[in-house]
Order: C-alpha cells, then sequence, then structure tokens
C-alpha cells in the first residue's frame, strides 16, 4: 500500500448511535429530508428518506413523511437496534420477501486483501470473478466471497460495493464496510475525486497520448452491450497516455474521469484501436496469434487512490499486472 491522499435506498438495519437530537430553528420552513440531510450528512437524503418511510427515523415520537415542513424544536428519534426488511434483497433480480437476505448468499471464496481497516476494504479481484449476482451468476461473485469474510456487510446495501469491474477486468476496488463509509465514497465517486487508473493493450499503434469524451449509452439491439450516444447518452471522459509500443498493439494507461460501464473498451474501440481479446468490443483480427488468442480483454485496474472517510488521509495502491497479462506483454518484448 501507498499513501498519498447510487447511493441505493436500500437498507437492512439503523446504524445511528445517536437515539435522540432536535432540529435546530435555522431550519425552520425546511422538508424533514432537508433536515435530517443537514443534521447527519454522513448520510445520502435517500437512505434517510428511505429510514424515514420504514420508520427507523421518527419526529416526536411518530412517523412522519420525507416532505412534511418542520419548525425547529422537533424531537428526532432513531431506533438503532431494529432490523427492517430490506424491499430488495441487494441481489440484482431478485424481489419481493422471499427472497435471501444478503447474510444467506455468503459463500467460502478467496479474495486477495490488499488493504483493509475498520471503514474500508481493498480487494485486488481477479479476472473472471463477477462483482455483483445476476442473470447467470447467481452465486460465486465477489459479493458473495465478502458476505462470507465479513458477515456485518449484510447490512450495507450491496454489501458495501461502491463501484465495480468487469467479469473478465482484473485489478483493485474497494469496499465500505460502514454506511457512513458507503456514503463518503460514493460521494467522491460522484465528485470524481477517486482516481482509478488502467493497463489498457489496445490493438495496432496508437501514435499519441489523447482523451475520448464521448456520452454513453444501451446498444439499442445489444442490451448486453454499451453504445456511445451522442443525443441521449451519459457523460463518459477516458484519458490515456502511451507506455510502449510493440508491432501490432499498444501499451496504454487509461484514466477514467467518469465510471460508465464498458467505458474504457468502448472509448478505444470508437478510436479504432479495441483492447486485446475483447469479445463484444474487439472483434477485429490484429494479425498476431497471441494477441488474438488473449482469452479475455487486457483490462487491469493497477492504481486506486481516495481520501480516507474517516481519517482524510490520501491513500493509494497498486496491484501488479496478473501472470497472463505480464506473459503477453514480456512475448511482445521479445520479437
Amino acid at each position: 500500500m501507498k499513501t498519498s491522499h447510487q447511493d441505493a435506498a436500500d437498507y437492512s438495519r439503523s446504524p445511528s448511535p445517536t437515539p435522540s437530537v432536535e432540529i435546530p430553528a435555522e431550519c425552520a420552513g425546511w422538508r424533514l429530508d432537508a433536515a435530517l440531510a443537514k443534521l447527519f450528512p454522513e448520510h445520502s437524503r435517500s437512505r434517510l428518506q428511505a429510514w424515514l418511510k420504514a420508520g427507523l427515523i421518527r419526529l416526536d415520537g411518530g412517523q412522519a413523511e420525507p416532505k412534511r415542513k418542520v419548525y425547529g424544536g422537533e424531537r428526532i428519534d432513531f431506533d438503532p437496534g431494529a432490523a427492517v426488511t430490506c424491499p430488495r434483497s441487494g441481489i440484482p433480480g431478485m424481489q419481493g420477501a422471499s427472497a435471501p437476505t444478503l447474510a444467506d448468499a455468503a459463500e467460502d471464496i478467496a479474495l486477495n486483501v490488499v488493504f483493509e481497516d475498520e471503514q474500508l476494504i481493498v480487494i485486488d479481484k481477479p479476472a473472471g470473478l463477477v462483482v455483483h449476482p445476476g442473470n447467470g451468476n447467481a452465486s460465486g461473485t465477489l459479493m458473495n466471497a465478502l458476505l462470507h469474510h465479513e458477515p456485518q456487510l449484510a447490512g450495507i446495501p450491496r454489501a458495501g460495493i461502491v463501484h465495480r469491474l468487469d467479469k473478465d477486468t482484473s485489478g483493485l476496488l474497494v469496499v465500505a464496510k460502514t454506511l457512513t463509509a458507503q456514503t463518503d465514497l460514493v460521494r467522491q465517486m460522484q465528485a470524481r475525486s477517486v482516481k482509478r487508473h488502467y493497463l489498457a493493450l489496445a490493438l495496432g499503434t496508437v501514435e499519441r497520448d489523447g482523451t475520448v469524451d464521448a456520452p454513453l449509452g444501451r446498444h439499442a439491439v445489444q442490451r448486453t452491450k454499451m453504445a456511445i450516444m451522442r443525443a441521449g447518452g451519459k457523460e463518459a471522459r477516458t484519458h490515456y497516455a502511451v507506455l510502449e509500443r510493440f508491432a501490432k498493439a499498444t501499451l496504454l494507461e487509461c484514466r477514467l474521469e467518469t465510471g460508465r460501464t464498458h467505458q474504457i473498451r468502448v472509448h478505444l474501440a470508437s478510436i479504432k484501436h479495441p483492447l486485446a481479446g475483447d469479445p463484444a468490443y474487439g472483434k477485429a483480427k490484429s494479425g498476431d496469434a497471441r494477441l488474438d488468442a488473449f482469452p479475455r480483454q487486457a483490462l487491469h485496474a493497477w492504481r486506486l487512490a481516495l481520501v480516507h472517510p474517516a481519517t482524510g488521509a490520501e491513500m493509494a495502491w497498486e496491484s501488479p499486472l496478473p501472470a497472463d497479462f505480464a506473459q503477453l506483454l514480456e512475448e511482445l518484448r521479445h520479437e
């Protein structure tokens, strides 16, 4: 480790150690949820609204709607020990009260933990490991492994996962161990202060450093893919720098300014330099059998930097290239 510097409305149990607080006079005329957001900035507004609706936060001893106006002096009560049935299990695609809880989904799967304290876990994810359960991957995921590694994550939306990597992308991602840490990390993501750097092996010769600034959205026909959408797409920006050139490929360092699904893969393909081994966006053959036979997209999240939610310290971690990626580069260097 090197040290330098959508939130969901899902919930499982109240986290607050503060049983009672009074709304200050300066909040007079505000909506209740807005007043709560001021009083408890460590939690997102959507989470506070969910706790209100569930009755975990009470106004003068009774339940209240988030939009209710307050006038100052009202008493806010939390019920820290109350367990609540989550409206979603936290597992995509599974709805209703009959769905298994997160705690039921724990699986003994080995994890490469590069850092852990009371607030965070930083994982070095191998290629081939799915982050969240979903269609075709109901188990055997990073989420299942995390719930076995740290059972308290069953009380955190999405088991504390605040960003993801594609199944066949390797490298670093951060997991929050508390609700306040999760909210803080989500806000850092939204502020684009979390730094995520990737090593990417792109086909062809990339002549110079550059930036791809092109909005992304779901492909109109192939719904498992993403595509550049000039109208209606979400803002997406990828910066790339040339690190090393080979006869048929270029090693790039990519830095995400935004974090859209498949962002680097789509952006590099859009400039005619798809990732080696990319089954979805790299159909063109390079003419080099080693590149064309690489079994996954050659993409590795090698550096992660953020501000620690509790201490405010700037922290950064780096991950070495996995063996398959490193071996491919060595073979290309020996031409």
